[in-house]
């Protein structure tokens, strides 16, 4: 039973909009997660992403994330605060997060913990590279989310 997904989420053709799936690349990547993770590019599916959660009882979701920081500002919400990041995230990825949690929540599918976490984007225009105080933090989100793992008693190695 699959227990834990890391999904990162965005439009790769949006520069920093593009910042949660540019993290799961790197995951995938560099570290070997066990069998009861599963690492998703969820790019801008929507609804397409419910039938991947249903097994889902731990969350950690990697976005770029309209807060009030500077660019490249890390910010990281649990559970109850997840709220905070479905009121400012203005979704460019056509359904949001908020609309597929309500639907699993509907199914009876609700996701007992979720961690969001992601970055202030400097540019949300054309283009697919990330801009540079946005990509300077991929590594620090992967540590995060590496560390939340362990905080769940979840063993991750390097590849």
């Amino acid at each position: 039973m699959l227990q834990v997904t890391i999904l990162g989420v965005g439009n790769i053709l949006l520069q920093d909009e593009g910042f949660g799936v540019r993290v799961v690349e790197q995951l995938s990547e560099r570290y070997v997660f066990p069998d009861s993770v599963q690492v998703l590019d969820g790019g801008t599916l929507g609804m397409e992403l419910v039938s991947f959660l249903l097994e889902t009882e731990k969350l950690i979701l990697v976005d770029a994330i309209l807060g009030s920081g500077l660019p490249g500002s890390f910010y990281c919400y649990r559970n109850g605060a997840v709220n905070t990041y479905m009121a400012e995230k203005a979704s460019m990825h056509g359904v949001g997060m908020q609309e597929i949690l309500k639907v699993l929540e509907l199914m009876e599918k609700s996701i007992p913990e979720i961690v969001v976490m992601g970055v202030q984007p400097l540019s949300l225009e054309a283009g697919t590279e990330l801009s540079v105080p946005v990509q300077i933090q991929v590594n620090r989100v992967m540590d995060e989310v590496v560390s939340c793992l362990k905080q769940w008693q979840i063993a991750v190695d390097l590849k």
